[in-house]
Parts: C-alpha cells; structure tokens; sequence
C-alpha cells in the first residue's frame, strides 16, 4: 500500500522543518533515501505515487484454463502460459488448485524392459569373469 499524498507532505514538510533525517524516520517511519525521492518528486511538482494504475489480472480465469486444457490435452505448461500471457509456474499452480497434473517429458527415456536387459547381460559377464578366476 502506498502512502498518501498528504503523508508525503507532511514528511518533506517535517524534514524542512530543521529536522534530521533520523528524526524524521522515527516519527514518520521511512528511511532516509524515502525521504530523498519525495523531496525529489514534491521540487518536480507531484507527490503522489508512481505504481501502475493498470494491472494485469492476477488470476487465471478458470473456466478458460479448463477449456484450454480440454481442447489442448498436449499442451506444455509454458505452452498454456504464452497462451495467457503469464508464466508457467502460475500455470502449474492454478492447475494443481484443480487437481490437474500435466507431466510430459522433452526426451525419450529407456524403456525398463531394454534396462532390465543390459542388466542382465552385466551379470552374466560378471559371473563368467568370477569364475574363470576359480
């Protein structure tokens, strides 16, 4: 929450008034390089604060997610984020609010039957080298 405009002044006001800049953090409660940028800001001529009066929605609006996802099931997460201008990680966190989990993998991996396999193969080599030392 940003501080009011008649804050501001009374804290610039307080500062010209002789006061230190510790003093004027004690009573006001803002540091020193606060106090510097509205004095800037009240000798530019506006103190009031600079946040973004548009904001983007914070949420992801549900009923659209789930619709995306129904029609785009192979879909990556970033995918769905580009889709809604935000990231993935607010995309994983609004599905997982609606027990949807989507796991997909950017390469293949070895099946277990072809690993049980090569482990197999390992062993009889193992057993064949032990007991040629017997």
């Amino acid at each position: 929450m940003a501080y009011s405009e008649d804050y501001r002044k009374r804290a610039v006001e307080y500062y010209h008034e002789g006061n230190t800049q510790a003093e004027v953090k004690a009573v006001f409660k803002i540091s020193p390089s606060t106090l510097r940028d509205w004095e800037a800001r009240l000798e530019a001529g506006c103190l009031k604060p600079n946040y973004p009066k548009d904001r983007k929605k914070r949420k992801l609006p549900t009923d659209e997610l789930l619709r995306y996802v129904e029609e785009n099931p192979d879909a990556f997460l970033w995918e769905i984020g580009m889709h809604f201008g935000c990231s993935h990680q607010a995309v994983s966190k609004a599905l997982i609010k609606h027990d949807i989990t989507l796991k997909k993998r950017y390469c293949a991996t070895r099946s277990d039957a072809k690993a049980s396999e090569d482990n197999s193969k390992k062993k009889q080599l193992k057993f064949l080298h032990q007991s040629s030392f017997m």
